[in-house]
């Protein structure tokens, strides 16, 4: 679930809702568009008609793990309190903590740290926590969505090498074969997320309609306009072609900032903001009639978030590229399976 405050351009504000980034469908797309772009080098294990449709099956574990967080007699409060934030970015709210995009510490938990001490140090900033409303305990954050991207971007390398010393010294084809599962499992799951971080409305405390005191442009208001964004417009129009859009699909490529050790981080950063960008222009089309399901009306619209599902499949497959090109060696594993041949070869 995500959990947010919102009650001006700077403070957070004060309901509970549950949001996914797109629909099961779009989240799906977005898998199947970064296949589309992975390149017949990559490691063919992937690239099986089997496996293809087993990483776009994990495109919505995600919010599989939020069917879970009923918050009914306790059940599902771990889980939420633990994955909830990872699925969006409120970018206005790090102005309250005296960050900027350049400025955001790329590990989550000193993230964590500057909010506490912001809240600590003004805490006229911050309205009261309803404990009502706030049953995980996640409304004092702003979401983690571009760390979470940054970290299975190094579960995933961590499976490449991991699968790398496997073959070259010796692993078991049972290890090998769970090697390259967990390395599935991963490419999926991941896919969620940087699905996520295109829908702008997990981007933003405007998530659920424009619903602050300062509203000059007469935006919606509406909470149900988060779902008509998420699928409610491709449900009414037809759904969406991947094939259509695989033709804007490029070939994978190795991200350039991957040279910088923080480089994946600000490559996600980047891509919220980016979209963030993008919440104003989304609520004028609305405004404006241009995501109406009303004839031709939302043609514009509807081609505004096929765009987005383009971006996200994209960055995804340069992320699952990256990751394989730039996967390190795994030494300790490799002393591992040294010692434990020579060990086998010894006489009894």
């Amino acid at each position: 679930m995500k959990l947010k405050l919102s009650a001006g351009a700077l403070v957070l504000g004060a309901f509970v809702f549950n949001a996914a980034a797109w629909d099961y469908e779009g989240h799906h797309a977005v898998n199947e568009l970064a296949l589309a772009s992975l390149p017949m080098n990559f490691p063919a294990f992937a690239l099986v008609p089997a496996t293809r449709d087993r990483i776009a099956f994990l495109a919505d574990e995600a919010d599989r793990w939020r069917n879970e967080t009923s918050l009914k007699n306790g059940t599902g409060l771990a889980l939420g309190h633990a994955s909830g934030p990872d699925h969006y970015f409120d970018l206005e709210d790090i102005k309250l903590y005296g960050l900027t995009p350049a400025t955001l510490p790329p590990l989550r938990y000193d993230f964590v740290a500057d909010i506490v001490k912001a809240r600590a140090a003004h805490p006229e900033k911050f309205p009261a926590i309803d404990p009502a409303k706030d049953s995980d305990h996640t409304r004092e954050l702003s979401g983690f969505l571009p760390w979470v991207i940054t970290e299975n971007y190094e579960k995933l390398q961590s499976g490449f090498a991991t699968l790398a010393a496997l073959e070259k010294y010796g692993g078991t084809p049972a290890e090998i074969a769970n090697a390259k599962q967990d390395i599935v499992y991963v490419m999926g799951v991941m896919g969620h997320f940087v699905g996520d971080a295109s829908q702008p409305l997990h981007t933003t405390m405007y998530h659920h309609g424009w619903t602050t005191n300062d509203n000059p442009n007469h935006y919606t208001t509406s909470f149900g306009f988060h779902a008509w964004i998420d699928g409610g417009l491709f449900k009414k129009t037809g759904g969406i072609d991947v094939k259509k859009l695989s033709a804007k699909i490029h070939p994978a490529e190795k991200i350039s900032a991957v040279s910088d050790p923080d480089g994946i981080f600000h490559t996600a950063v980047n891509f919220v903001v980016e979209n963030n960008q993008l919440v104003e222009p989304l609520y004028k089309m609305d405004r404006d009639g241009k995501l109406s399901n009303k004839g031709d009306a939302g043609a514009e619209g509807r081609a505004f978030l096929e765009g987005q599902l383009v971006k996200s499949g994209q960055l995804l497959g340069d992320i699952w590229f990256t990751a394989w090109a730039t996967a390190p060696e795994d030494t300790f594993l490799e002393r591992e399976l040294q010692q434990r041949a020579a060990a086998a070869a010894e006489p009894k």
